[in-house]
């Protein structure tokens, strides 16, 4: 019995851990390979392209944290499954007019931008189709490659009738010149993965469905560097966009939510 107890124990130390993590967020699915690359996929939960709801909005606040804070993740590719993101439930946030539920909004809003600012190894973001919802999340990437028929845009904000105050203004500023980020988020046509590395925002156009493909090439690459340089690399890189969003995401939720508001009452009218 006692030789029968050492055999099952040698085995199972040679099954990786999957953290509790990795399966605690009905819209991210993680698969990290052996070198320490962690795959985060958006998702519907049943493989295909998210519709984002409330529930996620506040389970990627918890994963984002938990992702920050594991040393045996090397770096982070995040990818969408078909869509990155294409579309939301609003009524799954229930009434944003009322202060209560908005301050959940709020405060899982701002939590998000910093969690993911707190990623502090190298990230590569893998776009595919459509990049139409919380592309700030991307944009906080070190690398963005993109599916030549990737497109980005803001459905959730000017467009529906509410401030953009999340981030997604602070991380297409900062990427993109405020002027470009300003006129995207007023009139959010979408735009192409080409004008979109021709604004600086993505590093890489390649074929459609090679984007993951590619990201891991570069994460090889990256590894191939000790892993003080490459973690100290990133936290150097994001410093400054840390900080725009720390300065400014609280603040744009708060003038979002009072337009969530208005415009609610403006249904009532």
């Amino acid at each position: 019995m006692k030789d029968l107890d050492m055999m099952a124990g040698a085995l199972n130390a040679d099954v990786p851990t999957v953290p509790a993590y990795f399966t605690a967020a009905r819209g991210l699915r993680m698969e990290r390979d052996a070198k320490g690359v962690l795959l985060v996929t958006i998702n519907d939960g049943m493989g295909g392209p998210i519709t984002f709801t409330a529930q996620d909005h506040t389970e990627f606040t918890e994963a984002f944290y938990r992702i920050a804070q594991d040393r045996d993740t090397k770096a982070v590719i995040l990818t969408g499954a078909g869509d990155y993101m294409a579309a939301i439930d609003f009524s799954t946030f229930g009434n944003v007019a009322d202060p209560d539920v908005w301050s959940r909004v709020h405060d899982e809003g701002v939590q998000i931008v910093e969690n993911i600012a707190n990623i502090r190894v190298p990230m590569i973001a893998a776009i595919e189709g459509r990049a139409h919802i919380h592309s700030e999340y991307a944009l906080m990437a070190n690398v963005i490659v993109a599916g030549e028929s990737a497109s980005f845009s803001d459905l959730p904000h000017f467009a529906g009738g509410i401030v953009p105050g999340d981030g997604i203004y602070t991380t297409w500023s900062y990427r993109a010149g405020a002027g470009r980020a300003e006129a995207l988020l007023l009139n959010p046509e979408p735009i192409s993965a080409q004008t979109a590395k021709n604004w600086g925002v993505v590093a890489e156009v390649v074929a459609d469905g090679t984007a993951v493909a590619r990201a891991r090439a570069l994460a090889d690459l990256y590894l191939a560097k000790p892993e003080v340089t490459r973690r100290n690399t990133r936290i150097h890189f994001i410093q400054p966009l840390k900080e725009a969003l720390v300065r400014e995401t609280g603040y744009g939720l708060a003038l979002e939510g009072a337009s969530a508001a208005a415009l609610v009452k403006s249904f009532s009218n």
